[in-house]
């Protein structure tokens, strides 16, 4: 069953809705069922024991047609998961629902081993949730929504300011009032799961919270509008990635090279400026040419950017690393370039490279959280 299989049309993604994969859709179809005048219902996973296909997090949205977006399974229980959802829209209750599969099941929902999967089911009453758990263009608008488990509230944590207080929400016939106390461990352990982009349940005094990381897209800064770049980019935004490409040279960034894609026609150190090099960024340069690569990549490893990448053979990155060195930059901040770019897989085609270079920024971004 899909979102149009009971007569209800697919409310078409928008923008950015690539970047947080099937949860950003499941969002986008809420907002447009909501504004339709339908009833919502939410699934996220709390919890995952086993093989899982589906991260904590992860989101299903359900109308009260029974149409839905989204996955928390990849396909095993889903059907269960509306049925239960259909039942939330009619009482209003949350519901925190356990499913396993069998080892005999699990090759039949493409897993090499039994597990069991954690779902908290509730109604989408109002906005604030849903803005709340949304991927935002504001890239320092990094949050975790605390959920009560037992009484069905929530408690927005800002990053910025390590406050609380954004919103709480409390569903209707949730038990209790207000969300998940502010203690100390739930402060600690937000920001733990914030940085290392990773949802868990806590257990605390009076019952479990689940603490849900809502970080800004993973973005990847391509230096060069080169033949690599056009792969590097379809093949990073499959992979949900945010791809930026900057280049002066108007008649290589161009619509027509790269349709769909940011291009930026600056040289890179103002391009950076404008964008900014956060946590949650890639740096990849690939132009060959010193007089764009050599700047841009002195200030990628000075930043905060986890990922710094360029091409170049061996012998051609000990020369730059003898300029940027010249140029005064450290030489501990030198070894953060990834050179020769990409992992080693013997690749030799364009789309090969960028193959190779993907996986070594989702190596390093899982590494470092």
């Amino acid at each position: 069953m899909t979102a149009g299989d009971r007569g209800v049309d697919r409310p078409a993604a928008g923008p950015g809705a690539a970047l947080g994969g099937g949860a950003a859709d499941a969002l986008h179809a809420a907002r447009a069922w909501l504004d339709a005048g339908l009833g919502v219902a939410m699934a996220r996973v709390v919890g995952t024991w086993g093989s899982s296909p589906r991260r904590p997090g992860s989101i299903m949205c359900v109308n009260e047609r029974g149409g839905f977006e989204g996955s928390v399974s990849g396909g095993c229980v889903e059907t269960a998961v509306v049925e239960e959802a259909l039942g939330v829209l009619a009482d209003g209750t949350p519901r925190l629902l356990e499913y396993g599969v069998s080892n005999e099941d699990a090759w039949e929902v493409g897993l090499a081993c039994g597990g069991t999967v954690e779902v908290y089911v509730e109604r989408l009453d109002g906005s604030d949730l849903l803005e709340a758990l949304a991927l935002d263009s504001d890239r320092e608008a990094a949050r975790v929504v605390a959920t009560d488990l037992t009484s069905g509230t929530h408690t927005v944590f800002d990053a910025r300011s390590g406050d609380h207080s954004i919103v709480t929400v409390t569903p209707r016939n949730a038990e209790g009032d207000g969300g998940p106390g502010a203690t100390a461990d739930v402060h600690a352990a937000a920001r733990s799961v914030l940085v290392a982009d990773h949802s868990q349940t806590l257990g605390v005094a009076d019952g479990r919270v689940f603490l849900h990381a809502v970080n800004p897209p993973v973005r990847v800064i391509v230096i060069g509008a080169v033949h690599i770049t056009q792969a590097l980019a379809t093949l990073a935004g499959a992979v949900g990635f945010e791809v930026v490409v900057v280049d002066p040279r108007t008649a290589f960034a161009t619509p027509e090279r790269f349709p769909g894609v940011d291009l930026v026609h600056a040289w890179p150190t103002d391009a950076f400026e404008r964008r900014g090099l956060d946590r949650r960024t890639a740096v990849v340069a690939l132009t060959h040419d010193p007089k764009l690569d050599d700047p841009g990549l002195a200030e990628a490893v000075a930043s905060d950017a986890f990922y710094v990448g360029a091409l170049g053979s061996t012998r051609t990155h000990a020369r730059r690393l003898e300029r940027l060195e010249a140029d005064g930059v450290a030489a501990d901040r030198l070894a953060r370039i990834h050179a020769p770019i990409g992992l080693d897989i013997g690749a030799r085609t364009p789309e090969e490279i960028a193959v190779a270079v993907v996986a070594e920024i989702v190596q390093a971004l899982r590494s470092s959280r």
